[in-house]
């Protein structure tokens, strides 16, 4: 953060990162973006690095996941690289300084034009029947402070947490968010990439029913299929979610189901396995408004939104 602060540094990064093309701007759920790629949830859960991600070139960047308590997340090591699959294991476990650190940092500084959305989740401790308060109270919180929401009940590295994709926890939670949500600002909400068909079915429903904006597919996945290193050396990791390169095309057909799905009642923001221009493409020509990314940005580097964007 400091070298930012040095003189002329701000217009440097700009320069050599960032990328302003005619046509590229997308609008969806009544938010303009200046292009379609953003940083997923899970890289700068705090807040803390908004200006200098706005520099390599995002439109948008998903901060949190965020509990309303601070919490450690799991014990160390917790995140694992696998350079040979392009990808990533964690189970980070929803590590954050809590909500009120989030809101006071965001209420200090946000780069202008940079749009935010806050990624909202439970804490460990808190039991899945009481999990509806925890979401309320990150939601009610943030609300003047973001731009949309994202409800993530797919993370697996919370005991219980994708419990809450059932259909009738789900609804609960969705329900009463929209309750609250007096403004109508843009909730989406974030899915695994291991549900059956019967349930993205269920998924679609519930988007529909609650009138959210849309569903962010997906979030990290618990099989190891795709992968190139050795089946001792994954197995030794232990538990975690698995990201990049291999969860392409895991996500991509989730992505063309709930678009097609949708009938144009809701968007769907594509997450998984990109890493450039082609595979950003295949999400978007899935029937993705947006794409995010993560592990692609650890593996390809800081220029990665710049190429998408130049190939797209």
């Amino acid at each position: 953060m400091t070298l930012i602060r040095m003189p002329g540094m701000k217009v440097l990064l700009r320069s050599m990162y960032s990328v302003k093309q005619a046509g590229m701007e997308k609008k969806v759920a009544g938010l303009t973006f200046a292009h379609p790629v953003g940083l997923a949830a899970g890289f700068d859960k705090n807040g803390r690095f908004l200006e200098v991600m706005a520099l390599l070139g995002f439109s948008h960047i998903e901060v949190g996941t965020i509990t309303p308590r601070p919490q450690p997340g799991n014990p160390k090591p917790r995140l694992f690289r696998l350079p040979q699959s392009r990808a990533l294991i964690n189970r980070m476990g929803f590590n954050n300084d809590g909500v009120e650190v989030l809101a006071q940092r965001l209420a200090r500084k946000k780069p202008s034009g940079l749009i935010i959305g806050a990624n909202i989740g439970k804490n460990k401790d808190t039991p899945n029947a009481e999990a509806v308060n925890d979401y309320l109270i990150c939601f009610n919180r943030l609300y003047d402070l973001v731009d949309y929401f994202t409800v993530n009940v797919s993370s697996p590295n919370t005991p219980g947490l994708r419990e809450l994709q059932d259909k009738e926890p789900l609804m609960k939670l969705l329900s009463t968010l929209q309750e609250h949500n007096q403004q109508s600002k843009p909730v989406f909400l974030k899915i695994a990439p291991d549900l059956t068909v019967e349930q993205l079915d269920e998924i679609a429903e519930i988007l529909h029913a609650t009138k959210l904006s849309g569903v962010i597919a997906t979030n990290t996945t618990i099989t190891r299929n795709g992968l190139k290193e050795a089946a001792a050396k994954v197995e030794t990791i232990g538990a975690g979610g698995l990201s990049g390169a291999p969860l392409h095309d895991l996500s991509v057909p989730v992505v063309r189901y709930l678009a097609e799905k949708s009938e144009g009642r809701y968007e769907v923001i594509g997450v998984g396995g990109i890493e450039d221009a082609a595979t950003a493409g295949h999400h978007l020509n899935a029937g993705a408004s947006l794409v995010q990314v993560y592990t692609g940005l650890i593996y390809a580097g800081p220029e990665l939104v710049k190429r998408i964007l130049k190939g797209l």
